[in-house]
């Protein structure tokens, strides 16, 4: 899936082409690097989509999924009849491995995220997880100017975020749970628009550039508008996870983990 940064997503498209596999965490016990409900897609040619371990993991799936008929749960790890594979963090995973999931259920999920609504899958044949809950890509709509804009963008860009750069303000109308506004202008009068816009809407993160200064004064000309305080407390002010950044690379690093942190938040771990 274009533009998303969950590997869930991807294996989740995948396996909407008949003869691909669906591989679902289902029990973690002990400690493990992702998080129950993670999934893995298996190609017929042995090739995968998607992301679960270093490598050794997806192997063995690969292995297993080639002989399995119907949806089956393989224990890895801490536990597992497989005495010649272990997971590094010594813990113990239950996977469901599923040759042929519901395509069309599948399909149905996948049009729903590319709709920017949350879907469902049922996980079958199990009793720890029965129906996976996805939400949409995270998603950044960025106002501004200069070399911060420009940086934060092509780094939002490697990292396969979707970034939406709008001069025009149009965006401001698709801001949805799953977007996060950030505003990089040196001239805060600018931003007294899209603020009040934007704390109306429906994003989950809301961030201007400035110190706490700028922040002051953008608070006052908020109220002086008419804006009401409880909306204007959601529009953080300085941003980013570092503090007083002073370069345009150091911002959109600390822009983007702080963003990429609030959004974590807001994914389903079931």
């Amino acid at each position: 899936m274009p533009g998303c940064i969950d590997a869930d997503h991807a294996a989740l498209a995948a396996a909407c082409k008949s003869g691909v596999a669906l591989c679902t965490i289902i029990r973690i016990e002990g400690s493990f690097s992702r998080r129950v409900g993670a999934q893995l897609a298996i190609h017929p040619d042995g090739s995968v989509t998607g992301s679960l371990a270093d490598g050794c993991l997806e192997r063995q799936l690969v292995s297993d999924a080639r002989t399995a008929n119907v949806a089956v749960i393989k224990r890895y790890g801490s536990g597992s009849p497989v005495i010649d594979f272990r997971l590094p963090c010594g813990g113990g995973l239950n996977i469901l491995v599923d040759p042929a999931p519901d395509r069309e259920a599948c399909r149905n999920a996948v049009a729903r995220l590319k709709k920017r609504q949350a879907a469902s899958l049922i996980i079958p044949a199990n009793d720890d997880l029965t129906k996976r809950h996805y939400i949409p890509a995270l998603k950044i709509a960025a106002f501004g100017e200069g070399p911060e804009l420009a940086v934060i963008e092509q780094l939002a860009k490697a990292a396969q975020v979707s970034f939406d750069s709008d001069p025009a303000m149009s965006g401001l109308a698709a801001l949805d749970t799953w977007t996060a506004v950030v505003l990089l202008f040196h001239d805060h009068e600018r931003e007294r628009d899209i603020l009040a816009r934007a704390v109306r809407s429906d994003a989950f993160y809301i961030g201007a550039q400035g110190g706490e200064t700028a922040r002051n004064a953008r608070i006052l000309q908020l109220i002086s508008d008419g804006i009401p305080e409880e909306q204007l407390a959601r529009i953080r002010g300085p941003i980013g996870s570092v503090p007083a950044c002073r370069t345009p690379v150091t911002l959109a690093l600390s822009i983007l983990s702080e963003v990429a942190g609030q959004y974590e938040q807001l994914v389903p771990h079931r």
